[in-house]
């Protein structure tokens, strides 16, 4: 894995910031990636000094510049001991709402990756909560949340693709970003690397059910079934870029996608997701589709969120949300 030249690292005291480190210097030695290790205040700048300048004896900016170098200091003593192990480190503490300015900072300086441990939920393992969401439906470049303090190291990886037919470039290169990580991440940890592809044929109940239709079953079953045959053939196109995929390792699921891949990576017991996030691009706003909220919601494992080339991040480095 060399695709990665700087890495951002969110290691705010409320996560699983001991699990997300290390997976950031690790990442950061096999890529000879730059490390900037990253702590965020809630609060924009001033807003704690007003908020505190009522204490008795106290002066707000004072008791600011305080929880301020509280953060510095903390970063300084995590930096140090990165840079122990020969890795290039920069530290930033952020004042604002969090995960806008962790975007910003990807928009301003390029960063190819965040990771970052989710909410820590207390017995090692964490919680998606609002700025993780944020996170991972907004940020334009890759995100990886990691949910548990086993996370140092994966067994199984799920690769959840949805090839597109011949044509679509966007959907072709998010598949294959997708795939380039979840093997490569494979290859890392010496962990087995599964493929799933789910497909449907749209309104199937509706055709068998409907006045018009329900007389035509036959016909709906060649409809499913050219449907099945069209979805595999767009997943042994995409495939056949990944050779060292076991056959064995690829599944063909029908389903609705959201619930039949949460359904997988449950029942499988995968310890990563690799997926993308959005389907279009070009459209501000356009954060996140059905099926990866769906899945989102319902896997408690870590999980990598992929944008296409194109996507727009509805922060901006002009307007905050």
């Amino acid at each position: 894995m060399k695709r990665f030249k700087s890495i951002v690292a969110v290691v705010t005291e409320d996560s699983l910031h001991e699990v997300a480190l290390m997976r950031a210097v690790h990442l950061a030695k096999l890529n000879g990636a730059a490390l900037t290790m990253v702590d965020v205040i809630d609060a924009a700048p001033g807003e704690l000094g007003r908020l505190l300048a009522a204490l008795p004896g106290r002066r707000g900016p004072e008791i600011e510049e305080d929880v301020i170098a509280y953060h510095r200091d903390r970063l300084t003593r995590l930096a140090d001991a990165v840079r122990a192990e020969g890795v290039e480190v920069s530290e930033a503490v952020l004042q604002g709402s969090p995960f806008v300015e962790v975007i910003k900072m990807v928009l301003r300086e390029g960063h190819d990756i965040v990771i970052k441990g989710a909410t820590d939920a207390g017995h090692g393992r964490g919680i998606m909560r609002g700025f993780d969401m944020h996170l991972l439906r907004k940020c334009p470049c890759p995100v990886w949340m990691l949910m548990g303090a086993g996370d140092a190291h994966f067994d199984t990886i799920l690769a959840a693709v949805d090839p597109a037919p011949t044509g679509d470039a966007a959907r072709d290169g998010l598949d294959r970003l997708v795939m380039d990580l979840a093997t490569s991440l494979g290859d890392v940890d010496g962990a087995k690397t599964h493929v799933a592809h789910a497909w449907h044929l749209h309104e199937e109940q509706a055709l068998r059910n409907g006045r018009y239709t329900s007389a035509y079953k036959g016909e709906v079953d060649r409809l499913v079934e050219k449907e099945r045959e069209a979805a595999k053939a767009r997943l042994d196109a995409l495939m056949a870029h990944y050779p060292q995929v076991d056959p064995q390792d690829v599944h063909l699921i029908r389903g609705n996608p959201g619930d039949v891949i949460a359904e997988y990576a449950v029942a499988e017991a995968v310890d990563l997701i690799v997926m993308g996030t959005v389907g279009r691009t070009g459209i501000a706003g356009f954060i996140m589709g059905n099926t990866a909220e769906t899945i989102l919601s319902r896997v408690r494992c870590s999980v990598i969120a992929v944008k296409p080339e194109g996507f727009i991040s509805p922060v901006s480095l002009d307007v905050a949300l």
